[in-house]
């Protein structure tokens, strides 16, 4: 690989469960480095464990990665020179390597058990946790004859080099690690079937993948996978090997790594809420990576401009669901006032606030009241509580029993007889004059603090202790829905 290679990241799931936020992290930094880069970016989808393996997780990654905006150049749906981008259509390239492996003296069968690799270490005063002790790699032909005739069935291992490994990680600088240290791993089963030691490198010298930038969980594999590409060259597979960068951990509550049990970590959970790509994707680039400036928000072009790997921190990062919120909320206040209708209608819709084709009455009314609520919701779904009130029928309509308990008491009966009685002799139902009423009658008139003064109006006509701004509010509902609301909130 040489400095004007171009760059190829690629992003390699396996469809197990639905997308967590971590591994779409790391589907983001392989994004933005290719998009920064002029690279392309790779989709390979890693599905051989048939057991745990779904179509139904398959099709989740496709939908969560379209939905946040992170597309790729070559993988499912778009094809490519190097395919199938599935390693389960990919078998007869793993048997066809390893087959080439074998016969170049690059793999060897090894016979043991792990109970005689156990007894050995045990025999030699040794840890039996340390693994395999690398027994097979000078079998006699007597002996492996032996084996094959007990009916025992080989695993074809990789010898690992008598020298240290040592690479430059992209993220955390030079790592090496001592030779006689890792055991000789296991490439295929004696069932033939192909391990991820095996399959993951060689779709990535196949692919000619230039950068592996992964999880820091896999870093203990690179050293197996640097001593395998050596070989994938001496058989001509491949004639470079790739620069690494393993990222930081995301970690959950209590600075433990974020389970996929753990229902924070779930993608969609986000976008059910009514997270935004713009907000969720800025979010997820802070988890390791800063654009600098002390800046936490920024467009997803302005990422792809400024993104580097080397300036992504090796320390753990914490999801902080608030901080995820409050970026969020400042996205969703920068969306263009039509754009935000658009995206807000689903939710309501899913909310029953209004039809999934609202009428152009409803969309009057919203398209009204729109810029007021967005500047006061973190996610989309915010809107849901806050705007039933100004879509439900009035037969249905009465404040949540909260808001009620506590402001509807007694005492809010004077504020709402005064309320009912400067508004009745408005003779324009406008915002300002409905502001100016109820000021001079509650504030002025009984001698109130606006918060004690507009507490009940607002709960009488909205609902809910926090909603849209109450003088535009009631100018939406008109006169006669928002005095009958008034009078029916009146203590019984």
């Amino acid at each position: 690989m040489t400095d004007t290679t171009p760059v190829r990241a690629r992003f390699c799931p396996s469809p197990t469960g639905t997308p967590h936020v971590g591994m779409i992290r790391t589907a983001l930094f392989n994004w933005a480095f290719a998009r920064h880069n002029g690279g392309s970016l790779v989709f390979r989808i890693e599905d051989t464990d048939a057991a745990r393996d779904s179509q139904e997780s398959y099709e989740q990654l496709l939908d969560g990665l379209r939905w946040l905006g992170i597309d790729w150049d070559e993988g499912p749906e778009k094809g490519g020179e190097y395919g199938p981008y599935r390693q389960s259509e990919r078998r007869d390239i793993y048997a066809d390597v390893a087959a080439r492996l074998l016969a170049a003296g690059e793999l060897y069968e090894a016979y043991s058990t792990n109970e005689e690799v156990e007894a050995r270490r045990k025999a030699a005063g040794q840890d039996p946790k340390l693994g395999y002790d690398n027994f097979d790699r000078e079998l006699t032909d007597e002996q492996r004859a032996a084996f094959v005739a007990e009916g025992r069935v080989p695993v074809l291992r990789l010898p690992m080099p008598a020298e240290d490994i040592t690479w430059t990680d992209l993220v955390r600088g030079e790592i090496t690690f001592p030779a006689g240290t890792i055991p000789d791993p296991v490439l295929v089963r004696g069932t033939g079937d192909p391990l991820y030691t095996l399959t993951n490198p060689v779709d990535d010298a196949l692919m000619r993948i230039t950068h592996v930038l992964r999880g820091e969980d896999l870093l203990p594999s690179t050293p197996r996978q640097i001593a395998l590409y050596a070989a994938l060259r001496r058989i001509g597979v491949t004639d470079f090997t790739p620069e690494f960068g393993h990222m930081p951990s995301v970690l959950g509550d209590g600075n433990k790594k974020l389970s996929k049990r753990d229902p924070s970590s779930n993608l969609f959970h986000y976008r059910d809420r009514g997270f935004i790509p713009e907000g969720l994707l800025n979010y997820l680039s802070l988890l390791g990576w800063s654009i600098g400036d002390d800046r936490d928000v920024f467009s997803t072009e302005e990422l792809v401009a400024a993104f580097d790997i080397t300036k992504v921190s090796s320390n753990p990062a914490r999801f902080d669901v608030k901080k995820a919120e409050a970026i969020n909320g400042q996205h969703i206040r920068a969306l263009g006032a039509e754009d935000f209708v658009t995206r807000v209608i689903p939710y309501l819709a899913t909310g029953g606030v209004l039809p999934a084709s609202p009428s152009d009455e409803q969309l009057a009314k919203l398209r009204t009241i729109a810029p007021l609520v967005q500047e006061r919701i973190i996610v989309l779904s915010d809107s849901v509580d806050m705007l039933r009130f100004l879509f439900i029928d009035e037969e249905t309509f009465a404040p949540e029993e909260d808001a009620a308990t506590k402001v509807l008491n007694p005492d809010a009966e004077p504020v709402l007889r005064t309320a009912i009685g400067a508004l009745e002799a408005l003779p324009a139902w406008e915002t300002a004059a409905i502001e100016q009423a109820l000021k001079d009658a509650l504030v002025e008139g009984l001698g109130l603090k606006p918060r004690k003064a507009f507490a009940p109006v607002r709960v009488a006509i909205t609902g809910r202790t926090v909603s849209p701004p109450l003088y535009e509010s009631m100018e939406l509902l008109g006169r006669e829905v928002s005095l009958g609301r008034l009078n029916r909130a009146l203590p019984k």
